[in-house]
């Protein structure tokens, strides 16, 4: 039988959220997405991990059907800030935290900030930019390119370098929410990658934690995975070889199995 998402909403502060939820076998997983992926971007992955979890997938302020626009703030604090709040507000004890890119930076932040809110930590390719580090190899002006292509009804190329293992059916969801991710969101989210210190959290982290990272695309190095397991105390990385930044749109089989190996770990 297929899984089907159920679209919710509630209100954190002033803010409104909105979520995907898929229920499943499992622990519940709080599930935060990148810089310009909506919730729903997530759903082929999602349905998967629900074999193994209770799954929800938040739409990042200023994306999807959460709320938006530039009277918001889109720093990390703000971000996890949403993050615990749903948690709370639907009783999620020590959740499965997963994270990735600018979600994995959020994730970060929440279990430094609100431990006893987060349970087992999967960190999936963050950026390691930040005061003093390289840059993300991402420039802005690639996100921003996409989502005005995509207002104005213009068709991604199947060859873009960048999305070379995505399906059809994958690039024709990304071109009809694009749209739906503000631009005040996604240009403050990229200065906080260079402007906003995480790795001074990791030795606050009490979560076990999983780092899955890409071979290709720059923005976890082998180096980089070890300084971080180095800093989180209960720590341990795995790396996926042959895919790039979006790792579960090139090898979906493999990123499943790891998280499921790890949550059965950790128990």
């Amino acid at each position: 039988m297929t899984v089907q998402p159920r679209g919710r909403h509630l209100t954190v502060g002033d803010v409104r959220l909105h979520y995907h939820e898929i229920s499943g076998d499992g622990p519940p997983l709080v599930l935060l997405p990148g810089i310009t992926s909506p919730a729903i971007m997530w759903d082929f992955a999602s349905r998967r991990l629900a074999a193994f979890s209770h799954v929800y997938t938040l739409d990042i302020r200023g994306r999807g059907l959460s709320s938006s626009g530039d009277d918001l703030e889109y720093w990390l604090a703000d971000y996890a800030a949403d993050a615990q709040g749903v948690i709370e507000q639907l009783g999620l004890e020590s959740p499965v935290v997963a994270g990735h890119s600018m979600g994995a930076r959020i994730a970060l932040k929440l279990a430094a900030d609100a431990p006893p809110r987060v349970g087992p930590l999967i960190l999936i390719d963050p950026p390691v930019s930040g005061p003093g580090r390289r840059d993300y190899p991402i420039a802005l002006q690639w996100y921003l390119d996409g989502i005005h292509a995509a207002s104005r009804g213009q068709v991604t190329e199947a060859s873009n370098p960048l999305l070379k293992n995505w399906t059809a059916e994958q690039i024709a969801l990304r071109d009809q929410w694009l749209p739906t991710c503000a631009v005040k969101a996604v240009t403050q989210s990229h200065r906080s990658f260079h402007e906003e210190d995480v790795h001074s959290l990791m030795p606050a982290i009490a979560s076990p934690t999983l780092l899955i990272y890409a071979e290709t695309g720059g923005t976890v190095t082998a180096d980089d995975a070890a300084e971080i397991t180095r800093l989180i105390p209960d720590s341990r990385a795995v790396r996926i070889d042959g895919v790039g930044h979006m790792i579960p749109w090139d090898d979906l089989e493999t990123f499943i199995g790891i998280i499921e190996n790890f949550l059965r770990e950790v128990g």
